[in-house]
């Protein structure tokens, strides 16, 4: 079991080993004064300040040697200085990361148990009419973009109806202000989740339930709901934690787009400004904690998935 452990993580070491390469050479790739690309497009500088930070940011020494003081400041934190912002990126970043993951962790969450179960008892009783709808509306729901959910969702319940706030994550620091503010952005995200995960579940408890341990544990006696949800879930959930694996960026990226739509003041408003002001050193950044989340998440998947079925295990041994 650690032989395997230890090839996952060196496997993955290596994938954030290529993110971390990428992120170094794109700004430096681009046409025009490097300088100029890692301070960002908006930021004029005099030919003086421009040997001078070209001094400061190594940029006079060779490409090897750039690398290494770029993993040297990565390891110590050090993910460059905004000039637009006049702040490190690593404080704005993590100061904003808490946010994005608070939205992004409950909306998975919610939509994750809820889509389990549903898509369980959607599959089961697949004949059944409140099943049909059921299918038919998470079909429905997982062909919207989140971005345009949101939009749809702010229109009528923020602009039209005024049930909700126009923007920011509270007006007070307390729970009950957080909870209010976070309550839509967080449906809205769910909702995506629960749909797409509703039609992976039920389209795999279907194959489950033709096998011959169900119709074994029936004849068994076994009451319905534990065949349900004690057997056949348990087989049928294994897609989910592939899908969650590969779908983690997508899910991630619609939370900022959301951010942006309610004006929540997490990653992805620091993105948007990033994106408007040319900031540069903000977009590595992100991209680099982006990725770095997205291969965690995939870590961690594997890992589940070895533990729930041991055949992964014995496969990964021969």
């Amino acid at each position: 079991m650690n032989k395997i452990l230890a090839r996952k993580i060196v496997r993955y070491a290596v994938c954030l080993l290529i993110v971390v390469l990428l992120v170094f050479l794109l700004p430096r790739c681009m046409p025009g004064d490097p300088v100029q690309c890692l301070v960002g497009e908006d930021v004029y500088l005099t030919q003086e300040i421009l040997d001078t930070v070209t001094v400061k940011l190594g940029l006079d020494r060779p490409l090897f040697e750039q690398f290494q003081i770029y993993i040297g400041d990565l390891f110590t934190g050090n993910l460059g200085y905004s000039y637009t912002r006049h702040q490190n990126v690593a404080d704005l970043i993590w100061d904003r990361l808490p946010w994005t993951l608070l939205l992004t962790g409950v909306s998975m969450l919610i939509g994750y148990t809820f889509g389990i179960i549903a898509g369980t008892w959607a599959g089961w009783m697949t004949e059944k009419k409140r099943a049909k709808v059921m299918t038919g509306f998470g079909v429905f729901v997982s062909c919207i973009p989140p971005y345009l959910l949101g939009l749809i969702f702010f229109s009528v319940f923020v602009y039209q109806l005024g049930w909700f706030p126009y923007k920011g994550f509270y007006e007070t620091p307390d729970l009950f202000s957080v909870c209010y503010h976070m309550a839509l952005p967080v449906l809205t995200l769910a909702l995506f989740v629960f749909a797409r995960n509703m039609i992976i579940m039920r389209g795999s408890v279907l194959t489950e339930k033709n096998q011959l341990y169900p119709q074994f544990a029936k004849s068994l006696g076994v009451p319905r709901r534990k065949i349900i949800y004690g057997h056949v879930m348990k087989n049928a959930i294994l897609p989910i934690l592939t899908h969650f694996a590969i779908d983690f960026g997508f899910i991630l990226s619609g939370a900022l787009f959301i951010e942006i739509i309610f004006s929540l003041n997490g990653l992805g408003r620091v993105m948007y400004t990033a994106v408007l002001n040319l900031d540069y050193p903000v977009l590595s950044g992100l991209f680099l904690v982006i990725a770095l989340m997205a291969i965690c998440a995939n870590l961690i998947a594997d890992i589940l998935y070895g533990i729930i079925d041991p055949r992964v295990k014995r496969g990964d041994d021969q």
